[in-house]
């Protein structure tokens, strides 16, 4: 009997220090949306890890696994999803502009990570104006930084000019937000 109980007793220690030593986590969970240039391509590491090493896989976010296409989608045997540069006549959807995620398992079990938005934008030149606006002298006019559709999220105004010189907020000018500008009083010779 005595020999029973120190087996048991041996076996909950082994277990339990086993137990300690196996863990899974995660190492970024701020990783929800990643947007990258066509012309460079992407690295997307796995937010998991796990002690043991714990075995990373990637998937779309439908849940279906992901495979390698050959220069196009590759996922490295650290983990890494690499998305290669690609041209516009390349585009894929399905690849290029999806919901991807990734599972770390080992014994200590499996983790999934949230879903990852993976989007590929394309460079394009694109071209800035303000819209034309009128207003009755001494009232406040505000003039709006107009740019394409397809690029207004990627594109940030930093600074408003008169005549390539830099207008600073102020007296006469206030910044409102990202797009806008306010004349705070319509003067002859102010516009």
């Amino acid at each position: 009997m005595l020999l029973v109980t120190l087996f048991l007793l041996c076996s909950v220690q082994t277990a339990c220090s086993e137990d300690a030593s196996t863990s899974l986590y995660f190492v970024n969970t701020s990783l929800l949306q990643i947007t990258f240039s066509s012309t460079v391509g992407v690295f997307i590491p796995c937010p998991a890890a796990g002690s043991p090493s714990a075995t990373l896989r990637w998937y779309l976010g439908t849940g279906d696994d992901i495979y390698d296409v050959p220069h196009i989608r590759h996922v490295h045997a650290n983990g890494t999803l690499q998305l290669y540069p690609f041209s516009q006549s390349a585009f894929n959807s399905f690849i290029h502009d999806n919901d991807y995620f990734c599972t770390a398992e080992n014994s200590a079990g499996k983790i999934r990570s949230p879903n990852i938005r993976v989007k590929a934008v394309f460079r394009e030149p694109y071209t800035v104006r303000v819209e034309d606006q009128s207003a009755m002298r001494g009232s406040a006019a505000v003039f709006k930084c107009l740019t394409q559709p397809s690029v207004q999220e990627y594109v940030s105004v930093v600074s408003w000019e008169k005549d390539t010189v830099s207008l600073i907020s102020g007296m006469s000018f206030r910044f409102i937000v990202n797009h806008l500008q306010m004349l705070d009083s319509c003067l002859e010779g102010s516009s």
